[in-house]
């Protein structure tokens, strides 16, 4: 454990799957009223499930393209969030206490894109790939929880309907510029399940 994730675990000590769980719950219910928190919850969906992908395959292929999907699911996602909502958490959640969280959740990101990049060089079918993979997860599952339960519920709670409209928008955007179709020769399972998962979702629904 680096001393980074020794900080990260003294502040934001790992949560229980029952709290994750009720978090979960909390946001999709939040999601009903704002499009950006359904696509980011239909992504850390479609993320967990590259995830299981990656630790179900027997094989190598399979598991170096279940990485490659998380890989670029993954930094889609943080992009879009980094560029979208990141600024919006300054600006609502507070000078002081929203320019910490923005602070932290980027870190945070960046030291998973570090971790991914590091578990390339690893043999999949070793131990210390699989273990370098539960740190990934367990470090991303952390950060989940902390948007979706803390920094992302209390925005949603902040913003005016034009506001959320306007985020929805530009998280969209965002995201389509990296895992779009024509990022792409054809969209991955996890991607489609995402899709499929946030265009079911509409504002007052």
């Amino acid at each position: 454990m680096s001393w980074l994730d020794k900080i990260g675990s003294t502040l934001f000590p790992l949560v229980s799957d029952e709290k994750r769980a009720e978090a979960r719950r909390e946001a999709e219910e939040l999601a009903r009223e704002h499009q950006w928190l359904a696509q980011i919850v239909a992504h850390h969906k479609a993320i967990e499930q590259c995830f299981a992908d990656a630790f179900a395959a027997t094989d190598r292929d399979t598991r170096q393209h279940a990485m490659k999907e998380l890989a670029r699911l993954n930094t889609g996602h943080s992009i879009a969030e980094e560029v979208t909502v990141y600024p919006a958490l300054i600006e609502y959640n507070g000078a002081l206490g929203g320019k910490v969280q923005a602070a932290i959740a980027y870190e945070e990101q960046q030291m998973a894109k570090i971790e991914q990049a590091m578990l390339e060089k690893l043999d999949p079918m070793s131990a210390e790939w699989r273990e370098k993979l539960e740190h990934i997860q367990s470090a991303i599952q952390q950060h989940v929880y902390e948007e979706e339960s803390n920094r992302f519920a209390d925005l949603a709670k902040a913003i005016s309907p034009a506001e959320s409209a306007r985020l929805s928008r530009r998280y969209a955007e965002e995201f389509e510029r990296y895992c779009g179709a024509d990022a792409q020769d054809e969209p991955a399972i996890p991607l489609q399940m995402a899709a499929q998962e946030s265009g079911s979702r509409s504002p007052g629904t």
